[in-house]
């Protein structure tokens, strides 16, 4: 048999177990490392009751990070900012948590059950839901399940627009429209039909809008710098990296370090992010989402602007004067 054939066939051999391998690496250690650490929790409340139940708080080293406020006003004013994720609050009946299912429906029963621990023995801990999460959807499974078709969307859009050969600006605008478009798309389908999503109906098709054109951007800008090996190079970063570090299931507190940072610097993450938080909680807390998809952009249009100005090599025509000479055909052959 030849030898290239050979090559090929032993690197699918190879590549289809290393994929494998990265993919479970990707999503399934992060899911079965799930467990708080640097949690935002509040607790409020006059010492020396408060005191006690923010010590018990910190006796789980690393698992919480406890801020403190004055009564049950400020922890509510805290949770709806996205400050914390819960708060645990001194009342002349006992404590009581304030939860946030809309932030994470994982994180409101992980705080119920440390509240449960952290409360006296025998003590009843009434929870009361702030930011509940929509009736059509209060696991948040629709919602975390939205992340992967909308990376899929923009890895799609920044490889067809790369494949049709579309560059410079109008590359940039075909990028923004079906953005736009799936923003659009999206809000329809989430909001009007599903209603798992309760905030502004434009500002959530904006926020998905803006999640799909940093996605696209990165992948065409790729694709503009290093040809078409930029397409899967965008596809392994969003899909297999983006997608599995977002925390948009659970919380990015709860992955495993640095994974939940990193996730939150890719558009995956940071959309999910900003999608929670114009949803569910007016837009509080989504500055550093917003900054993050902006930038994967601008970063990206503007490769892809960039190298679709650049200049391709003229194709090069041979000389007049040193063309070839003819061959003349023998005369016995023509003959013949």
């Amino acid at each position: 048999m030849p030898a290239a054939p050979n090559r090929r066939a032993v690197a699918v051999v190879l590549l289809v177990p290393l994929l494998v391998t990265l993919s479970l690496w990707a999503f399934a250690w992060p899911a079965a490392r799930i467990s708080p650490r640097d949690l935002p929790v509040g607790v409020a409340g006059s010492a020396p009751a408060a005191d006690q139940l923010q010590k018990r708080f910190e006796e789980r080293d690393g698992a919480f990070e406890v801020h403190r406020y004055e009564d049950e006003a400020a922890a509510r004013a805290a949770i709806r900012d996205r400050a914390v994720y819960g708060a645990l609050v001194v009342t002349p009946k006992g404590p009581e948590l304030l939860t946030a299912s809309a932030a994470s429906p994982v994180v409101s029963q992980l705080l119920t059950a440390a509240a449960a621990e952290a409360a006296p023995p025998g003590t009843q801990v009434p929870v009361t839901d702030v930011v509940a999460a929509p009736d059509a959807d209060p696991r948040g499974s629709a919602l975390g399940a939205s992340i992967l078709p909308l990376a899929l969307a923009g890895v799609a859009a920044g490889a067809i627009v790369t494949l049709l050969g579309l560059r410079g600006v109008r590359a940039a605008l075909t990028l923004a429209g079906a953005s736009v478009l799936v923003g659009v798309v999206a809000a329809l389908i989430a909001h009007s039909w599903l209603g798992v999503l309760a905030g502004d109906w434009w500002t959530e098709a904006g926020a998905v809008g803006l999640t799909v054109l940093a996605i696209g951007a990165a992948v065409a800008g790729l694709a503009a710098l290093l040809g078409t090996r930029g397409i899967g190079l965008g596809a392994v970063l969003i899909v297999l990296l983006g997608n599995s570090f977002s925390g948009v299931t659970s919380a990015p507190e709860l992955l495993p370090e640095p994974v939940g940072a990193i996730g939150q610097w890719l558009p995956p993450g940071a959309g999910g992010s900003l999608l929670r938080s114009v949803a569910f909680f007016e837009g509080n807390a989504a500055g550093g989402a917003v900054l993050t998809l902006a930038l994967w952009a601008l970063l990206g249009l503007t490769a892809v602007v960039l190298g679709g100005g650049r200049k391709r090599p003229a194709p090069t025509t041979a000389d007049p004067g040193t063309a070839r000479p003819s061959v003349r055909e023998p005369e016995a052959a023509r003959v013949g």
